[in-house]
């Protein structure tokens, strides 16, 4: 019950994606057109210290929604995806965490898009300064880990991959924390 992409050709791109249109053929032997988000790696950060999670409460635009999320962005070029991970802590918050621990890989989207989002976690941070990227959110805060199955369930951790690692670490928190 595999599909094939028979090929793809480039409709639209940019520097941050590239929309794709695929001759997929199905089981079956017949053909659909199908477009595809191709992007580039997403790395979140999770610094953990005495059992909170430093957190951004910011605004999306596109869904009209605040909520809290764990600082993210994406890989440059040469650059690792744990290099990116704390390059996107420091500048969204203004913390540098400590060492860095793959915690999960998540494809958030995956029948529209090929984004692979890896998330990492940190035993802690250390506080470097007001954060470069300080338009990307309204505030910083070490949010208890224990109060986040319920600000998933309020709506107050909308983005499902902070929920989905807040969730896990949440769960295991005796080990990482």
């Amino acid at each position: 019950m595999q599909w094939k992409n028979l090929g793809e050709h480039t409709v639209y791109e940019n520097r941050w994606f590239t929309v794709n249109l695929a001759d997929v053929e199905l089981p079956d032997g017949r053909h659909l057109d199908h477009y595809l988000i191709r992007q580039r790696p997403v790395v979140l950060t999770a610094a953990v210290a005495n059992g909170a999670a430093l957190l951004l409460w910011r605004h999306r635009f596109i869904t009209n929604t605040w909520g809290w999320e764990l600082p993210a962005g994406v890989v440059d070029d040469g650059e690792t995806l744990e290099e990116a991970a704390a390059r996107e802590a420091l500048e969204e918050t203004g913390w540098r965490p400590g060492p860095l621990h793959h915690l999960m890989t998540l494809e958030p989207a995956n029948g529209l898009s090929d984004s692979r989002h890896h998330i990492y976690w940190a035993e802690g941070a250390e506080y470097v300064g007001h954060p470069e990227d300080d338009f990307e959110s309204s505030r910083r805060e070490w949010v208890p880990l224990s109060q986040v199955p319920e600000l998933v369930r309020k709506g107050e951790i909308p983005a499902a991959n902070t929920a989905a690692a807040l969730m896990l670490l949440f769960h295991i928190n005796g080990e990482v924390a």
